[in-house]
């Protein structure tokens, strides 16, 4: 259902594969939950960009594809955690078309234009 292939601007991104509709689950992941004492140590690897902020002050990262979603401030998809099953869905916020990029809202809420630590390209 999901392609990962090189994108113009940003290096590699997350692409549909098939249609996916208005709140249509897209990409469903278990998570690795970092210990919040470990946190910081990941702030000095690769896999800084590539964590989420978890419950309390903990990290987790993505299996599967959901942390390779490109970031957007008008993106087509939303990721919801669910602490307690420990992982991670990427929803559908508009219909997308096969072979559209798949991008998320770092800051984890659709509007949200809070900076984010690189300079993001839309």
């Amino acid at each position: 259902m999901l392609v990962v292939r090189d994108t113009e601007a940003k290096g590699r991104g997350v692409f549909a594969h098939k249609d996916f509709a208005k709140g249509e689950v897209i990409e469903k992941a278990c998570v690795i939950v970092i210990p919040k004492e470990q946190v910081k140590l990941i702030t000095h690897t690769v896999l800084f960009n590539y964590y989420f902020n978890w419950h309390g002050e903990s990290g987790a990262i993505a299996l599967g594809l959901a942390s390779l979603f490109n970031h957007s401030y008008h993106p087509n998809a939303v990721y919801v955690k669910n602490f307690a099953k420990r992982l991670i869905e990427v929803i559908a916020y508009q219909d997308i078309a096969e072979g559209e990029e798949v991008t998320v809202n770092y800051n984890g809420v659709v509007d949200d234009v809070t900076p984010v630590w690189f300079d993001a390209v839309e």
